[in-house]
């Protein structure tokens, strides 16, 4: 996990992903590829294109396709987010703050990756 931002729910993806990538971008200089869903489509492919100098391709259900469907490279949020659910106090919303939402997700992944390096 190269970084997280937890926003409120009135912030829209594609407002919060300008944020995201333009950090990301700047503490990892080769950040590539860059995999989004269809919510991020517009300016901010090309914006991520001139100014940060990303390519951002966009994970598209295909128009034939009905019911759920496991888009290409979706299984990695998917399991990011189950990994997530692991920790107690990430299953429900009990964080008042976005900060501390920030700190659990961090807190989280470093109690799996630390069994990762432990071999459990």
């Amino acid at each position: 996990m190269l970084g997280v931002m937890v926003t409120a729910a009135d912030t829209g993806d594609r407002a919060a992903a300008r944020v995201l990538l333009a950090q990301m971008s700047d503490r990892h200089h080769h950040l590539a590829p860059v995999w989004a869903d269809a919510g991020c489509t517009g300016s901010l492919i090309e914006r991520c294109l001139t100014a940060l100098a990303l390519v951002v391709s966009i994970v598209r259900r295909s128009d034939g396709q009905k019911g759920f469907v496991v888009l290409p490279k979706r299984w990695i949020v998917e399991r990011f987010f189950a990994h997530l659910m692991q920790s107690r106090r990430l299953v429900r919303d009990f964080e008042c703050r976005t900060t501390s939402a920030d700190v659990m997700i961090y807190w989280s992944m470093t109690l799996i990756r630390s069994r990762r390096i432990r071999g459990d």
